[in-house]
């Protein structure tokens, strides 16, 4: 046997083990995994090589390994939320709309995420606004702001944080900044010298130390999250960086929803932080009494935070999603950049549409990322053939990630609807069980509905050939996007 023939044999074999492994060793959706098996198995080599860099699971990582930590705030947290319960707030809200109490009672039993009922909500859909108020508040801080996010640029938006961070240092205020290594990978830590000089600390999320080679490449931090003296939280869809804030031509307006929150929601804010720092092991935060101040009671909306990520058994956030949408009873209105969503989740959409709920969808008009832009609207068009009312944002680019159930409750934060998100990502979203702050995100999105237009069959039907084979493509890599 021959050299050529040998490796061909070598390269066979490798494939067949990767396939196994693919298929039982990886806990993948059946769509992901046949996608993989595509791959692997069409194009060998670098179907292998792909597979190393972006397929490989990370539920094996013990990422959050001394559970000690994870009780760090929780007492405090756990006891202010044993008044929700003595009030009656759960059992009230449970007989106004079981659904609603089904959920709650979901992600605390599942996930431990605690209801508060004191919360306190200022929405933001503007870039501008939003890190103007988070510059103030910034501004203002006595003893601490720590803040995480997935994109954190050094252009002019994030040189008008930098400055706020470092004023902040210079008046004894503890400052610790927890970046993602990809989605800021244009950020050079050394542009965090002088904060550092000053005593505040910055840290990346799963560092490319090796970027080409670094198996976890595609399992990224997309929350966004900031904590101001334990008694202000903020989270949402905005990043640090000048298309936030709506300065660039590439996309026009930027279209989001952003949280300023206050009440004891903060507390599970922190808790998360904590968590994610601690996470990368630098200069790790073991004591919890200076971050879990007397919560101030600032407002009478009930909320809860749930995240997911992919170190973990159950996807947290498509849950809450998948029991709010089939527990519609009238409409469902979603804005999301991006909607590739799992078979589960679309055909629960598409049931609600057979029962007669109405669902109303808002995603962009122009692809940020072109493959997913495409599955987006192959899928969005396949819920217009049910019944649904599907728009495009014209007037810039729409980024919210928001899902508003029969005009009562909300969920409001960073996972879009879709794989990459619900599967692949650390995500955090802020669930709102108060009926006017979901009906202030339902006329955000109604105004939003002025700037758009109707995507219909007949406007999909004229898409062009090359559209076609874009989608033909985007559907078949869906579950990888």
């Amino acid at each position: 046997m021959d050299v050529i023939a040998l490796l061909e044999l070598a390269l066979f074999l490798l494939n067949v083990g990767l396939s196994f492994v693919i298929i039982f060793r990886e806990r993948k959706s059946t769509a992901a995994t046949w996608s993989w098996l595509f791959v692997v198995n069409v194009i060998p080599f670098l179907g292998f090589i792909l597979y190393l860099l972006i397929g490989r699971g990370i539920s094996h990582y013990r990422i959050f390994k001394d559970r000690k930590r994870f009780q760090i705030g929780f007492e405090k947290q756990l006891e202010h939320a044993q008044k929700a319960f003595s009030d009656g707030i759960f059992i009230q809200k449970m007989r106004k709309n079981h659904v609603i109490g089904q959920l709650i009672n979901m992600l605390y039993v599942e996930e431990k995420s605690i209801i508060s009922t004191n919360t306190g909500i200022k929405i933001f859909n503007d870039g501008r606004e939003k890190f103007d108020a988070l510059i103030e508040d910034i501004n203002q801080a006595k003893h601490h702001v720590h803040m995480e996010y997935y994109i954190f640029r050094m252009d002019h938006l994030g040189q008008e944080i930098y400055e706020a961070l470092l004023a902040a240092r210079e008046r004894g205020v503890e400052v610790k900044l927890l970046i993602d290594a990809w989605g800021s990978n244009k950020t050079k830590m050394k542009e965090f010298k002088e904060l550092e000089d000053l005593g505040g600390h910055v840290a990346q999320f799963f560092p490319l130390i090796l970027p080409l080679i670094n198996p976890r490449t595609n399992y990224r931090l997309h929350r966004k999250i900031v904590v101001i003296d334990g008694v202000i939280g903020y989270t949402g869809g905005f990043n640090v960086g000048d298309e936030y804030a709506s300065v660039t031509k590439k996309f026009g307006y930027w279209r989001d929803n952003h949280l300023r929150l206050t009440g004891d929601i903060v507390y599970s804010l922190q808790h998360r932080f904590i968590l994610d720092w601690n996470s990368q092991h630098r200069f790790e935060i073991t004591r919890g009494e200076p971050y879990f101040p007397d919560s101030i009671t600032a407002g009478t909306a009930a909320t809860q935070l749930v995240t997911s990520g992919p170190d973990e058994d159950k996807e947290q956030i498509k849950l809450a999603y998948m029991k709010m949408v089939s527990g519609a009873e009238r409409e469902i209105v979603i804005q999301t950049p991006y909607y590739i969503p799992s078979d589960a989740l679309h055909e629960s959409i598409k049931l609600a549409l057979l029962s007669g709920v109405q669902v109303k969808m808002l995603i962009p008009n122009k692809p940020d990322h072109p493959l997913v832009y495409w599955a987006t609207y192959f899928h969005a068009a396949e819920l217009v053939k049910y019944g649904a009312k599907v728009y495009t944002y014209e007037n810039g680019f729409v980024h919210s990630k928001t899902l508003i159930v029969d005009g009562e409750y909300a969920s409001v934060g960073s996972a879009n609807l879709d794989y990459r998100s619900l599967q692949l990502c650390f995500e955090a979203n802020v669930i709102i069980y108060d009926y006017d702050i979901a009906q202030k995100l339902r006329n955000d999105f109604m105004k939003d509905l002025k700037l758009s237009k109707a995507l219909t069959l007949d406007r999909y039907d004229q898409r062009k050939r090359w559209i076609r084979f874009k989608e033909g493509l985007a559907r078949l890599i869906a579950p990888m996007l």
